[in-house]
């Protein structure tokens, strides 16, 4: 009965929003954005998460190709709008509308393309390969991810079924339409929640260094002051391994002698991870720094973010756009392959920010089951950015079961391990 309702809501639903091409998509949008919104504001429904994104992506594959492009448009200011925000430390403000409006009618092309074809079997093949399609090697619309907090697991293959699913509820007739649950029971999450631990002691202190006065000379001695008592107090507390965030040194640090010989010293009592800048000739690195018996290792990003550390067009074009907006500065260099730490017999992958939400992090893990990013995330504060990141760590913990300590300046730490809905459990909640 309940499943013959939902299938009439929807109905009811799909002849509202013929109405209008801007208010369907605008509604849209914001069931496709519920779990993202949801978490920004500190709930956690499951149940709602799921419904939502099941209801948005029947919408979709449903919409014409108007509605799809204002549909792609209003995502692209939900879960984008932040972008522009590091603008204001380039002092250029007056470039932020038109940043957000050229993500937003980006966003708004590539969904119109979907309804290209009037088809329903066209849509839902192209929405599905949607999730592999990162213009500009832009990767955080991924759409698998609206699931991240749902019933449903967010394998590919999960996700086709979904598809699969809500294609045969749009085509079936009448009461047959009952049959599109089969393949959503197939997609349901059906794995065992990541349980490794190791014995290190960590300790992640919660940064709040304003982005603004971050780069000034006259504020980095209080930041590399305040970092340096942070590392006595780990020492003092006893913890095996300290994890500052990105470039929490806003300086050159392999360039700083006395400070470089005061960490490996510090070393010997403790492991200290932390972000700053590496140079190397010219040539200039986003870098975690691992200091651990009076020894360094530098592990240089290896994925850089598009438009803030490199330009992904060809050089001319990026040489261009460097000297106009950045006054002539080179994009940052990247490693070729990812590094690992080894802390106490423990590995770590190490990553930072961007990197941790792309798959080419992740390349040759083998036994590794630990990672550390570090992030900045003061260049967009207030935003949705710090939840979405999260959730897209989240996406990631569960793809390569991995367990993540995530040590941020502008939003708060946390720890991310493969957890999982589990239907016995649920299934053991209903049971009397």
């Amino acid at each position: 009965m309940f499943l013959i309702l939902f299938i009439k809501k929807i109905i009811m639903i799909k002849q509202f929003l013929k109405k209008s091409n801007v208010l369907n998509a605008f509604l849209i949008s914001l069931l496709f954005s519920t779990s993202l919104y949801l978490e920004y504001f500190n709930y956690d429904f499951i149940y709602l998460n799921t419904l939502s994104s099941l209801i948005a992506i029947y919408l979709i594959l449903n919409s014409s190709k108007q509605t799809l492009f204002f549909i792609g448009f209003f995502i692209s200011i939900l879960w984008f709008h932040w972008v522009s925000f590091s603008l204001i430390y380039y002092e250029m403000k007056y470039l932020m509308p038109f940043v957000i409006l050229g993500f937003a009618f980006s966003y708004g092309l590539i969904f119109y393309f979907i309804g290209i074809i009037n088809n329903i079997f066209f849509k839902t093949l192209i929405f599905f390969a949607l999730s592999y399609f990162h213009p500009f090697n832009f990767n955080w619309l991924q759409t698998e991810v609206i699931f991240v907090n749902s019933i449903f697991s967010i394998e590919k293959e999960s996700f086709a079924l979904i598809l699969i699913a809500l294609f045969s509820l749009s085509i079936l007739k009448k009461y047959y339409k009952i049959l599109f649950i089969i393949p959503l029971f197939f997609a349901l999450e059906t794995k065992d929640s990541l349980n490794i631990e190791h014995n290190l002691k960590i300790y992640m202190p919660e940064m709040n260094v304003e982005q603004n006065k971050k780069w000034t000379k006259e504020y980095s001695l209080e930041i590399i002051e305040l970092n340096n008592s942070l590392i006595t107090k780990a020492i003092k507390d006893n913890y095996d391994l300290i994890i500052l965030p990105e470039t929490a040194y806003p300086i050159v640090l392999n360039k700083e002698i006395n400070l470089l010989n005061l960490l490996l010293k510090k070393s010997e009592e403790i492991d200290i991870i932390v972000g700053s800048i590496n140079q190397k000739n010219n040539a200039y690195y986003n870098s975690s720094y691992h200091f651990s018996k009076g020894k360094l290792e530098i592990a240089n990003k290896v994925v850089l973010v598009p438009f803030g550390e490199s330009i992904p067009f060809p050089k001319f074009i990026r040489d261009f756009i460097n000297d106009i907006f950045y006054d002539g500065a080179e994009d940052f260099l990247t490693a070729e392959n990812p590094s690992n730490f080894i802390i106490k017999g423990t590995k770590f992958r190490s990553s930072i920010c961007y990197e941790a939400t792309t798959d080419k992090i992740f390349e040759d893990l083998n036994d590794i089951k630990f990672m550390i990013t570090i992030s900045n995330n003061a260049w967009f504060m207030p935003s949705i950015e710090a939840v979405l990141q999260k959730q897209l760590l989240k996406y990631y913990a569960k793809k390569y079961d991995i367990k993540i300590y995530h040590s941020v300046n502008g939003s708060p730490n946390y720890i991310i391990k493969a957890d999982y809905f589990s239907i016995k459990k649920e299934l053991k909640k209903l049971s009397f």
